[in-house]
Protein backbone atom coordinates (compact mmCIF):
# COMPACT_ATOMS: atom_id res chain seq x y z
CA UNK A 1 0.00 0.00 0.00
CA UNK A 2 1.68 3.18 -0.96
CA UNK A 3 1.23 6.55 0.42
CA UNK A 4 -1.26 9.04 -1.02
CA UNK A 5 -0.03 13.01 -0.95
CA UNK A 6 -0.37 15.21 1.66
CA UNK A 7 -2.00 18.17 1.21
CA UNK A 8 0.26 21.03 2.27
CA UNK A 9 0.30 24.57 1.58
CA UNK A 10 4.00 25.35 -0.20
CA UNK A 11 5.37 28.28 -0.40
CA UNK A 12 5.84 30.36 -3.36
CA UNK A 13 9.74 30.03 -3.67
CA UNK A 14 9.32 26.28 -4.32
CA UNK A 15 6.55 26.73 -6.07
CA UNK A 16 8.48 28.84 -8.16
CA UNK A 17 11.07 26.23 -8.07
CA UNK A 18 8.88 23.58 -9.51
CA UNK A 19 7.12 25.40 -11.74
CA UNK A 20 10.55 25.86 -13.43
CA UNK A 21 11.45 22.35 -13.52
CA UNK A 22 11.76 19.41 -16.35
CA UNK A 23 8.06 18.94 -17.87
CA UNK A 24 8.56 15.25 -16.91
CA UNK A 25 8.62 16.20 -13.50
CA UNK A 26 5.47 17.01 -12.37
CA UNK A 27 3.66 13.66 -11.66
CA UNK A 28 4.34 12.15 -7.92
CA UNK A 29 4.74 8.87 -6.86
CA UNK A 30 3.03 9.50 -3.52
CA UNK A 31 -0.55 8.77 -5.00
CA UNK A 32 -1.99 6.30 -3.03
CA UNK A 33 -5.18 4.19 -2.42
CA UNK A 34 -5.22 4.19 0.89
CA UNK A 35 -6.92 7.25 2.98
CA UNK A 36 -4.63 9.69 4.80
CA UNK A 37 -5.91 12.14 7.65
CA UNK A 38 -5.79 14.98 5.54
CA UNK A 39 -8.71 17.35 5.61
CA UNK A 40 -11.73 16.87 2.83
CA UNK A 41 -11.50 19.58 0.03
CA UNK A 42 -15.33 21.25 0.15
CA UNK A 43 -16.13 22.03 4.36
CA UNK A 44 -15.91 24.63 6.50
CA UNK A 45 -14.38 24.04 9.69
CA UNK A 46 -17.06 23.83 12.01
CA UNK A 47 -16.38 25.31 15.81
CA UNK A 48 -13.62 23.60 18.16
CA UNK A 49 -14.69 20.55 19.98
CA UNK A 50 -15.17 19.77 23.51
CA UNK A 51 -12.51 17.46 24.32
CA UNK A 52 -13.49 14.67 26.80
CA UNK A 53 -11.54 11.46 28.35
CA UNK A 54 -13.69 8.89 26.99
CA UNK A 55 -15.54 6.38 26.36
CA UNK A 56 -12.63 4.74 23.84
CA UNK A 57 -11.61 1.21 22.95
CA UNK A 58 -9.24 -0.76 24.54
CA UNK A 59 -6.14 -1.04 22.62
CA UNK A 60 -5.62 -5.19 22.74
CA UNK A 61 -1.92 -5.74 21.67
CA UNK A 62 0.58 -3.89 20.04
CA UNK A 63 0.90 -1.57 23.16
CA UNK A 64 4.11 -0.41 23.57
CA UNK A 65 5.07 3.07 21.30
CA UNK A 66 5.79 2.37 17.67
CA UNK A 67 4.14 -0.94 17.73
CA UNK A 68 1.25 -1.21 15.31
CA UNK A 69 -1.90 -1.48 18.13
CA UNK A 70 -4.68 -3.32 17.76
CA UNK A 71 -7.19 -2.12 19.04
CA UNK A 72 -10.88 -3.64 20.18
CA UNK A 73 -14.81 -2.33 18.29
CA UNK A 74 -16.18 0.14 20.08
CA UNK A 75 -19.07 -0.52 22.74
CA UNK A 76 -21.75 1.26 22.76
CA UNK A 77 -22.51 4.41 21.39
CA UNK A 78 -18.97 6.83 20.91
CA UNK A 79 -18.78 10.49 22.43
CA UNK A 80 -20.78 13.04 19.99
CA UNK A 81 -17.41 15.06 21.57
CA UNK A 82 -14.05 14.47 20.63
CA UNK A 83 -12.74 11.89 23.44
CA UNK A 84 -8.66 12.01 23.70
CA UNK A 85 -6.67 9.56 26.09
CA UNK A 86 -3.12 9.78 26.29
CA UNK A 87 -2.04 6.30 26.45
CA UNK A 88 1.85 6.91 27.04
CA UNK A 89 2.98 10.01 28.18
CA UNK A 90 6.15 11.06 26.10
CA UNK A 91 9.01 13.48 27.61
CA UNK A 92 9.70 15.52 24.26
CA UNK A 93 8.97 18.30 22.67
CA UNK A 94 5.22 19.78 22.78
CA UNK A 95 2.79 19.80 19.58
CA UNK A 96 1.75 23.53 18.43
CA UNK A 97 -0.65 23.83 16.06
CA UNK A 98 0.59 24.81 12.67
CA UNK A 99 3.67 22.63 13.16
CA UNK A 100 4.21 19.23 11.23
CA UNK A 101 4.16 16.14 12.82
CA UNK A 102 6.43 12.60 12.02
CA UNK A 103 3.51 10.06 13.47
CA UNK A 104 2.90 6.57 12.98
CA UNK A 105 -0.88 6.07 13.31
CA UNK A 106 -3.69 3.68 12.43
CA UNK A 107 -7.06 4.78 11.83
CA UNK A 108 -10.32 2.42 11.91
CA UNK A 109 -14.35 3.25 12.33
CA UNK A 110 -15.51 2.53 15.80
CA UNK A 111 -19.01 0.75 15.12
CA UNK A 112 -17.16 -1.96 12.79
CA UNK A 113 -13.49 -1.88 14.29
CA UNK A 114 -12.61 -2.18 10.39
CA UNK A 115 -9.16 -0.42 9.82
CA UNK A 116 -9.36 2.00 7.06
CA UNK A 117 -5.84 3.11 7.21
CA UNK A 118 -2.09 2.57 8.92
CA UNK A 119 1.29 3.86 8.56
CA UNK A 120 2.79 1.10 10.37
CA UNK A 121 2.80 -1.76 7.28
CA UNK A 122 3.95 1.32 4.87
CA UNK A 123 7.20 1.19 7.47
CA UNK A 124 6.84 5.46 6.94
CA UNK A 125 5.81 7.99 9.14
CA UNK A 126 3.06 10.27 7.98
CA UNK A 127 4.57 13.90 7.90
CA UNK A 128 2.06 16.09 8.20
CA UNK A 129 0.73 19.66 9.03
CA UNK A 130 -1.33 20.22 11.87
CA UNK A 131 -3.18 23.23 9.80
CA UNK A 132 -6.68 23.91 9.18
CA UNK A 133 -7.44 22.35 5.54
CA UNK A 134 -4.33 20.04 5.51
CA UNK A 135 -6.04 17.63 8.37
CA UNK A 136 -9.01 16.95 9.43
CA UNK A 137 -10.01 19.50 12.86
CA UNK A 138 -9.97 16.08 14.99
CA UNK A 139 -6.31 15.43 14.54
CA UNK A 140 -5.69 19.13 15.01
CA UNK A 141 -7.17 19.27 18.51
CA UNK A 142 -6.05 16.09 19.69
CA UNK A 143 -2.71 16.01 18.96
CA UNK A 144 -2.39 19.83 20.19
CA UNK A 145 -0.08 19.97 23.27
CA UNK A 146 1.10 16.80 23.01
CA UNK A 147 4.35 15.87 23.66
CA UNK A 148 6.67 13.90 21.34
CA UNK A 149 7.31 9.95 22.26
CA UNK A 150 3.53 9.95 23.39
CA UNK A 151 0.75 7.42 22.02
CA UNK A 152 -2.59 9.24 21.95
CA UNK A 153 -5.90 7.39 21.27
CA UNK A 154 -8.53 9.73 20.35
CA UNK A 155 -12.67 9.45 18.72
CA UNK A 156 -13.42 11.50 15.43
CA UNK A 157 -17.39 12.11 15.26
CA UNK A 158 -17.87 13.00 11.40
CA UNK A 159 -18.42 16.79 12.43
CA UNK A 160 -14.26 16.73 12.83
CA UNK A 161 -13.25 13.74 11.03
CA UNK A 162 -14.71 13.84 6.74
CA UNK A 163 -17.83 15.26 7.27
CA UNK A 164 -21.46 14.51 6.31
CA UNK A 165 -19.61 13.10 2.63
CA UNK A 166 -17.27 10.43 4.59
CA UNK A 167 -14.59 9.72 2.65
CA UNK A 168 -15.68 6.74 -0.38
CA UNK A 169 -12.21 5.60 -0.83
CA UNK A 170 -11.88 4.89 2.41
CA UNK A 171 -15.26 3.34 3.07
CA UNK A 172 -16.21 5.51 5.82
CA UNK A 173 -19.58 6.72 5.70
CA UNK A 174 -20.93 10.31 6.76
CA UNK A 175 -21.92 8.54 10.00
CA UNK A 176 -18.88 7.05 11.30
CA UNK A 177 -16.97 8.23 14.63
CA UNK A 178 -13.47 7.52 13.13
CA UNK A 179 -10.92 6.34 15.79
CA UNK A 180 -7.06 6.86 15.84
CA UNK A 181 -4.26 5.26 17.65
CA UNK A 182 -1.39 7.73 17.21
CA UNK A 183 2.81 7.48 18.23
CA UNK A 184 4.09 11.14 17.92
CA UNK A 185 7.14 11.04 16.75
CA UNK A 186 8.34 14.36 16.34
CA UNK A 187 7.42 17.84 15.31
CA UNK A 188 9.03 20.47 13.15
CA UNK A 189 8.01 24.06 12.76
CA UNK A 190 10.42 27.70 11.68
CA UNK A 191 12.59 27.17 14.47
CA UNK A 192 13.53 23.53 13.77
CA UNK A 193 17.38 22.89 12.14
CA UNK A 194 19.20 19.69 11.26
CA UNK A 195 21.01 18.65 14.08
CA UNK A 196 23.74 16.31 12.22
CA UNK A 197 27.32 15.61 13.63
CA UNK A 198 29.34 18.92 11.60
CA UNK A 199 31.60 17.85 8.83
CA UNK A 200 34.51 19.92 7.72
CA UNK A 201 34.20 22.02 5.07
CA UNK A 202 38.32 21.88 3.11
CA UNK A 203 37.23 23.36 0.26
CA UNK A 204 38.49 27.18 -0.26
CA UNK A 205 36.93 26.96 -3.55
CA UNK A 206 33.54 26.20 -2.12
CA UNK A 207 30.96 28.21 -0.24
CA UNK A 208 31.05 28.18 3.84
CA UNK A 209 28.16 26.89 5.24
CA UNK A 210 27.04 28.01 9.18
CA UNK A 211 27.04 25.03 11.34
CA UNK A 212 24.52 26.42 14.19
CA UNK A 213 21.50 24.61 14.70
CA UNK A 214 19.35 27.14 16.44
CA UNK A 215 16.87 27.62 14.01
CA UNK A 216 18.29 30.73 12.88
CA UNK A 217 19.38 31.01 8.97
CA UNK A 218 23.08 29.69 8.40
CA UNK A 219 25.59 32.09 6.61
CA UNK A 220 26.76 31.64 3.73
CA UNK A 221 29.83 32.64 2.48
CA UNK A 222 30.91 32.34 -0.92
CA UNK A 223 34.43 32.68 -2.22
CA UNK A 224 35.64 35.22 -4.64
CA UNK A 225 36.03 33.03 -7.01
CA UNK A 226 35.05 30.83 -10.58
CA UNK A 227 31.95 28.99 -9.78
CA UNK A 228 31.95 24.84 -10.55
CA UNK A 229 30.73 24.13 -13.65
CA UNK A 230 29.66 20.48 -12.59
CA UNK A 231 26.65 20.14 -9.19
CA UNK A 232 28.16 20.12 -5.59
CA UNK A 233 26.10 18.39 -3.24
CA UNK A 234 28.13 18.01 0.64
CA UNK A 235 27.30 17.30 3.90
CA UNK A 236 27.64 20.43 5.98
CA UNK A 237 25.92 18.39 8.73
CA UNK A 238 25.65 14.89 8.86
CA UNK A 239 22.25 13.49 10.15
CA UNK A 240 21.89 9.84 11.20
CA UNK A 241 18.14 9.20 9.32
CA UNK A 242 17.25 7.27 6.33
CA UNK A 243 18.30 8.17 3.18
CA UNK A 244 16.27 10.38 0.64
CA UNK A 245 15.29 8.65 -2.37
CA UNK A 246 14.61 9.85 -5.59
CA UNK A 247 10.88 9.18 -5.97
CA UNK A 248 10.40 11.10 -2.32
CA UNK A 249 9.00 14.10 -0.47
CA UNK A 250 11.06 16.29 1.75
CA UNK A 251 10.56 18.78 4.83
CA UNK A 252 12.88 21.43 4.74
CA UNK A 253 14.41 24.88 5.73
CA UNK A 254 16.78 26.21 3.25
CA UNK A 255 18.22 29.73 1.91
CA UNK A 256 19.02 30.22 -1.59
CA UNK A 257 22.31 32.54 -2.80
CA UNK A 258 23.52 33.45 -6.00
CA UNK A 259 27.33 32.80 -6.83
CA UNK A 260 28.07 36.28 -7.78
CA UNK A 261 27.20 38.42 -4.98
CA UNK A 262 26.20 36.33 -2.70
CA UNK A 263 22.85 38.04 -2.93
CA UNK A 264 19.97 35.86 -1.08
CA UNK A 265 16.78 35.44 -3.24
CA UNK A 266 14.68 32.53 -1.24
CA UNK A 267 14.62 31.19 2.22
CA UNK A 268 12.17 29.74 4.53
CA UNK A 269 13.49 31.88 7.44
CA UNK A 270 12.12 34.57 6.02
CA UNK A 271 9.23 33.43 5.35
CA UNK A 272 9.38 31.65 8.91
CA UNK A 273 7.62 28.83 7.23
CA UNK A 274 8.97 25.19 6.33
CA UNK A 275 7.98 23.87 2.98
CA UNK A 276 7.76 20.50 1.56
CA UNK A 277 8.53 19.37 -1.99
CA UNK A 278 9.08 15.83 -4.14
CA UNK A 279 12.07 15.53 -5.18
CA UNK A 280 10.24 14.33 -8.48
CA UNK A 281 8.91 18.34 -8.67
CA UNK A 282 12.65 20.79 -8.61
CA UNK A 283 14.92 21.72 -10.95
CA UNK A 284 17.11 18.75 -11.58
CA UNK A 285 20.07 20.27 -9.38
CA UNK A 286 17.82 19.60 -6.03
CA UNK A 287 16.38 16.25 -7.29
CA UNK A 288 20.03 14.98 -7.54
CA UNK A 289 21.89 17.36 -4.77
CA UNK A 290 19.53 15.61 -2.27
CA UNK A 291 19.35 12.01 -3.25
CA UNK A 292 20.66 9.47 -1.36
CA UNK A 293 21.73 12.30 1.46
CA UNK A 294 20.11 11.40 4.96
CA UNK A 295 17.17 12.88 6.91
CA UNK A 296 18.19 15.38 9.77
CA UNK A 297 21.41 16.81 7.43
CA UNK A 298 22.50 20.15 6.33
CA UNK A 299 23.45 20.07 3.11
CA UNK A 300 25.46 21.93 0.68
CA UNK A 301 24.27 22.38 -3.18
CA UNK A 302 25.84 25.02 -5.85
CA UNK A 303 23.53 24.42 -8.67
CA UNK A 304 25.69 25.27 -11.79
CA UNK A 305 22.95 27.24 -14.81
CA UNK A 306 21.95 23.63 -17.19
CA UNK A 307 20.73 21.99 -13.54
CA UNK A 308 19.01 25.38 -12.56
CA UNK A 309 17.72 27.85 -14.25
CA UNK A 310 19.43 28.11 -17.04
CA UNK A 311 18.40 31.52 -19.45
CA UNK A 312 14.65 30.89 -17.92
CA UNK A 313 15.13 32.27 -14.44
CA UNK A 314 11.73 32.77 -12.60
CA UNK A 315 10.51 36.49 -13.29
CA UNK A 316 10.85 39.03 -10.17
CA UNK A 317 13.09 36.77 -8.49
CA UNK A 318 15.88 38.81 -8.75
CA UNK A 319 18.13 35.85 -10.44
CA UNK A 320 19.64 36.88 -13.66
CA UNK A 321 20.38 34.38 -16.61
CA UNK A 322 22.90 31.68 -16.49
CA UNK A 323 23.50 32.17 -12.79
CA UNK A 324 25.01 29.60 -10.50
CA UNK A 325 22.53 29.24 -7.25
CA UNK A 326 24.22 28.49 -3.69
CA UNK A 327 21.59 26.67 -1.13
CA UNK A 328 21.97 25.51 2.45
CA UNK A 329 19.44 22.82 2.66
CA UNK A 330 17.85 21.17 6.15
CA UNK A 331 16.68 18.01 5.68
CA UNK A 332 14.12 17.23 8.59
CA UNK A 333 11.51 14.37 7.27
CA UNK A 334 11.04 12.08 4.54
CA UNK A 335 7.43 12.07 3.60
Amino acid sequence: MRRRSLIIAVPAGLVTLAACGDDDSGSSSSASDSASPEASASSSAPPPPKIVDGPLPAITAGTKFDEKPTVAKGSGEPSKDLAVKTVIAGGGKAVAEGDFVSANYLGQVWQSAKVFDNSYDRGTPLVIQLAQGSIIDGWRYALTGKKTGSRVEFSVPPKWGYGEQGNEQAGIKGTDTLVFVVDVQDTFNARSSARGKEVPQDDAALPKVGTNTNGKAPSIEVPDAGAPKKLVAQYVLEGDGAEVGAQDSVLVQYKGVVWDGGKEFDSTYSRKQLTSFSLQQVVKGWSQGLTGKKVGSRVLIVIPPDLGYGDNPPQGSGIEKDSTLVFSVDILAKM
